[in-house]
């Protein structure tokens, strides 16, 4: 399919998702990594404690907190 038939589908609102191929889909910049971080245990049991009045995990807490504090750094 040419880009500009697949646009004219996509600007009439036609699903267009068959013609996707998502086996090789990513998100730029944000791709995971794993890391190790030691929190002394006032910070976990506050974590936890902000988590569940949330009623989210642990990890989602301690990501929104970073992610929070390096937007107003920049």
């Amino acid at each position: 399919m040419k880009t500009k038939d697949f646009d004219k589908k996509f600007d009439k609102g036609e699903d267009i998702t068959k013609y996707l191929d998502v086996s090789k889909r990513y998100r730029p910049e944000q791709e995971q990594k794993r890391v190790n971080v030691d929190f002394p245990q006032w910070m976990i049991h506050r974590l936890d404690k902000e988590a569940k009045r949330l009623g989210v995990p642990r990890q989602s807490i301690i990501k929104v907190f970073v992610a929070e504090r390096l937007r107003k750094a920049s």
